[in-house]
């Protein structure tokens, strides 16, 4: 089955990350992306804490793009199991 976008949760600045999920039917797929691929993705200067729901909407195209290729490699992490984005992951 193909992800739907569902909801922005939250930036996590301890952790360095945004929390976002997917859809896959009725099942939430838990996710998150490191701030650095956020930064990266822009190259910009890095975003302050209260940009990052704005950078992640200009960026969420490109994001749930890569977390969809994730998804269907079955590349989970984490419990419970979910999809987590690095800049890595958005090379080649």
């Amino acid at each position: 089955m193909t992800l739907t976008t569902s909801r922005f949760i939250g930036h996590d600045q301890d952790r360095g990350i945004v929390q976002f999920s997917m859809q896959d039917g009725a099942t939430e797929i838990p996710c998150a992306i490191s701030t650095s691929a956020m930064d990266d993705l822009e190259r910009g200067p890095r975003a302050r804490p209260a940009e990052r729901e704005a950078q992640f909407t200009r960026l969420r195209d490109r994001i749930e793009a890569c977390t969809g290729r994730k998804y269907q490699a079955t590349e989970f992490e984490g419990t419970p199991p979910g999809i987590v984005l690095r800049s890595i992951d958005f090379r080649g």
